[in-house]
């Protein structure tokens, strides 16, 4: 099997910020592998909250092109890899080339044969106050918006979000950016505001307080799961658990997560870093009966793929033939 890696760069429709920084632009991992005429592809996010760069995945990925060329398959590429960007861009193409070469769809060789659209939240990225209000207001036609928030002024700009929505329901993200004081301020009267949820408040390795509180508001591990080995030690401190393919390594790990974090009691949420229809059409068949579904990547770019995920008032659909899968 020939693997091809080249990064892309799409732009964003308009500036995205979270507490972390702000960016102009998603720069993605784009990854082929192709065997007997058969193309199959993926992509990934690079991040570097996890040391990734662009430049370090690509690295990582053509690394293993000998091994492709001697038959490294999905089973064997899950302990070739740590979990991570490189690994699912990889994981990601070779299930597109086995639903393929089978010719069948991906979603059927997952175990999920029904599949249909999915609400998915809208973010609104960080912003002050008044632009936030107003940005709710643009986007309060959809089901769920998606709240960046930062640390000081949180309150006041929930306050302003729900005046600009005042019948949406949202969830939140505070990027590790709160601590226990934080949380037992603002969760009452998020909860008074209609929120549903909260996205890692505390620095992941720095969570242990979760434990000790009186969690109204529910609380979801994002930088804190990554895989089925992060299971154990949210027990007793989160409610839910953000799957992403770029945490995961791929869809192979993110379906095991799934079916382990439900059986050990976890809601499952989701999610995505920003990136094209690519990246989400996999994480499609990941959200199927999710609690929260947030794979709004391509709603926040300028241009997206050929043959796009398609978004309506339903949700995000499954991908067609086309695009993945």
């Amino acid at each position: 099997m020939k693997i091809t890696a080249v990064e892309t760069v799409f732009p964003l429709a308009e500036v995205f910020t979270i507490s972390r920084g702000s960016r102009t632009e998603a720069r993605v991992v784009t990854v082929t592998v192709e065997r007997d005429g058969i193309t199959g592809w993926g992509e990934c996010v690079p991040y570097a909250r996890y040391d990734e760069t662009v430049d370090s995945v690509l690295a990582e990925i053509m690394a293993l092109e000998a091994d492709f060329a001697n038959g490294l398959d999905r089973k064997v590429l899950q302990s070739k890899l740590e979990g991570g960007a490189a690994r699912n861009a990889l994981d990601c193409a070779l299930w597109d080339w086995e639903a393929k070469n089978a010719g069948e769809r991906a979603s059927v060789m997952a175990g999920v044969p029904h599949i249909g659209p999915e609400i998915t939240a809208y973010t609104l990225s960080l912003a002050d106050a008044d632009t936030m209000r107003a940005k709710a207001a643009e986007h309060a036609h959809r089901p769920l918006l998606k709240v960046k928030l930062g640390g000081e002024g949180d309150l006041a700009r929930l306050r302003a979000v729900r005046e600009g929505a005042p019948n949406t329901d949202i969830i939140i993200d505070a990027n590790e950016g709160w601590d226990a004081a934080t949380y037992t301020e603002l969760a009452p009267v998020l909860v008074e505001l209609g929120v549903k949820m909260v996205e890692q408040p505390m620095p992941a390795g720095d969570d242990e307080v979760l434990a000790t509180l009186d969690r109204i508001l529910p609380v979801c591990a994002d930088e804190s799961c990554h895989d089925r080995a992060s299971l154990p030690d949210l027990a007793g401190k989160y409610d839910m658990v953000n799957i992403k393919l770029d945490k995961t390594g791929g869809l192979t790990e993110a379906l095991a997560l799934k079916r382990d974090a439900i059986a050990a009691g976890f809601d499952v949420m989701v999610g995505c870093m920003v990136g094209s229809s690519l990246a989400m059409a996999p994480a499609t068949l990941l959200a199927q009966g999710a609690a929260f579904t947030d794979l709004d990547g391509p709603l926040l770019l300028a241009e997206d793929r050929d043959n796009a995920l398609h978004f309506d008032e339903r949700g995000v659909h499954p991908p067609e033939p086309a695009l993945w899968g």
